[in-house]
C-alpha cells in the first residue's frame, strides 16, 4: 500500500504543477492530478514554491483550506471510482455529478462524506465503514 509523507506529498503537487506550467510530460497520475490542479487557481501559488509548501502549517478549521489535503481527496475519489472500491462509489459519484450539473462539485460534496467516514473511523479506533461513505453520497446524489 502506498503511504506517502506530507513532504511526499507536497513535492508530487509542486512538482506536477511546475511540470503542467512547464508543458513536460508527466506520468498518468501526474495528468490525473494536472486536472484537478488546473480545476483550482486558488491553489497555485501555494504549488509554486516547494520550500514554502513544505514549511506551511495548515491549522484545523482554518480560513485557508489545506491544497494538498484537498487535492489528495480530488485523487482519492478519481481513483475510487476508477476501480469501484468502495464498491458502489462510481455510480454514486456519477449520480450526483449529473445532480449538480459538474463532477467538481460532485467530488467536492463526497469529500465530506469521505472527510466524515474517516472522521468517525478515527474517532471510533475502528477501519473507514466504505459502505456508510457510499451511502452518504447517494443520500446527496437523490436529495431533493
Amino acid at each position: 500500500m502506498f503511504n506517502p509523507t506530507q513532504a511526499e506529498v507536497r513535492r508530487f503537487f509542486c512538482s506536477t504543477h511546475a511540470k503542467q506550467q512547464a508543458g513536460q510530460p508527466m506520468e498518468a497520475i501526474e495528468t490525473l492530478a494536472g486536472l484537478w490542479i488546473a480545476e483550482h487557481p486558488q491553489f497555485h501559488g501555494e504549488l509554486a514554491d516547494v520550500q514554502a509548501a513544505l514549511a506551511r502549517v495548515y491549522a484545523e478549521g482554518a480560513e485557508q483550506a489545506n491544497p494538498f489535503l484537498h487535492l489528495s481527496m480530488h485523487l482519492s475519489i478519481s481513483e475510487q471510482c476508477s476501480i469501484d472500491q468502495p464498491r458502489g462509489i462510481r455510480q454514486a459519484v456519477e449520480l450526483l455529478a449529473r445532480r449538480l450539473g459538474s463532477l467538481h462539485d460532485a467530488h467536492h460534496a463526497a469529500m465530506q462524506c469521505l472527510g466524515s467516514m474517516l472522521w468517525e473511523a478515527q474517532r471510533a479506533g475502528r477501519p473507514p465503514d466504505g459502505e456508510a461513505y457510499v451511502a452518504c453520497v447517494q443520500r446527496r446524489a437523490t436529495a431533493d
